[in-house]
């Protein structure tokens, strides 16, 4: 048993087995078992359905995670040390570095696999002889990151984006490279530690006198947005500052600019409502409940904090990436 990231900022149970799982591809390598600690990012496969989307993650991603798929590129991958007996062993370590990392200790034994570095010995030169000798290999995958939320970026190989993988050139200028290293680990840190944010201060209006604590209150069916009226076509349109959560609760105080942060086709509060909501499957009559999640971590109002942390994540997103879009050097 395993907890698995089904949909951005949506956790959910999952069983990893080579019998139950038809395609487990190369997640065996990446989070062997529930030990062996990792971190990635999630690059969209090229599509012009979807948008290109990436997003960091730290436990094992749905290969339809932005509903399109999903490719990961880890820090690390775990190489078992002794191959089951009739096998070939073809994990040979060509990669031996054990240069220090703050995600890990490459070379360490763990549970019989070993952690090995994924920014290979070449890369780290090339980087180095561009950049300086003291370029880690954790800067570099910081700076992948922060070059993948580059607007200036997506702008320039946006029809490349959506027929190939992204290629990153090899950078030349150390100022902009160091910018791009500190947004890049300032966003994975927020992407992938967002339960753990505290939740930007929103305007939570409950109708009715209920106590806080009751269950009920905080219980959700299908939360949507409020609507307003578009000033120069006079149609209704969703107003991405108001959310009715439940008909109790109002949640409203919402910053415009986090239905900019884009995951997919999907901002990440819209992923939030299309997932967090009761739904049962029409064959099997399984019901996919989210308020259990809430009751299993006795906190009737996960959810709700929840939408608070995802509104900061994505207006502290926004404000990096447009950061970037201003730096022209």
């Amino acid at each position: 048993m395993r907890t698995g990231l089904y949909r951005p900022f949506t956790r959910s149970n999952l069983y990893f087995d080579q019998h139950l799982n038809q395609r487990r591809y190369q997640l065996p390598r990446i989070f062997p078992t529930p030990a062996h600690d990792n971190i990635g990012i999630g690059v969209s496969a090229p599509s012009l359905r979807t948008p290109f989307s990436v997003m960091g993650l730290d436990t094992l991603p749905n290969l339809g995670l932005y509903m399109d798929p999903v490719q990961v590129f880890s820090r690390f991958t775990w190489e078992l040390l002794e191959a089951p007996e009739g096998t070939l062993d073809l994990g040979a370590l060509e990669n031996t570095s054990q240069e220090p990392s703050a995600y890990g200790t490459p070379g360490e034994v763990v549970a019989g696999y070993q952690r090995v570095d994924n920014i290979t010995d070449e890369i780290t030169e090339i980087y180095r002889a561009a950049l300086g000798s003291d370029v880690s290999r954790d800067d570099i995958f910081h700076f992948v990151y922060g070059q993948l939320h580059d607007p200036q970026y997506r702008d320039a190989y946006e029809a490349d984006l959506q027929k190939m993988l992204p290629h990153i050139e090899t950078p030349r200028d150390r100022q902009r490279f160091d910018h791009l290293v500190a947004i890049g680990e300032e966003l994975l840190h927020l992407h992938i530690n967002y339960e753990d944010l505290e939740p930007y201060p929103l305007d939570i209006e409950i109708k009715n006198a209920f106590d806080n604590d009751e269950a009920s209150t905080w219980h959700v069916s299908k939360m949507r947005w409020a609507k307003t009226k578009d000033p120069e076509t006079g149609k209704s349109i969703n107003d991405v500052t108001k959310l009715i959560y439940n008909q109790h609760i109002t949640i409203s105080g919402i910053p415009e600019v986090a239905s900019r942060y884009m995951l997919g086709s999907r901002s990440a509060l819209d992923w939030i409502i299309d997932r967090y909501r009761v739904t049962k499957d029409k064959h099997s009559e399984i019901l996919n409940d989210p308020n259990t999640w809430a009751a299993e971590h006795d906190n009737p109002q996960y959810i709700v904090e929840l939408i608070g942390k995802v509104v900061r994540v994505s207006v502290e997103t926004m404000s990096m990436v447009d950061s970037l879009a201003g730096d022209k050097s």
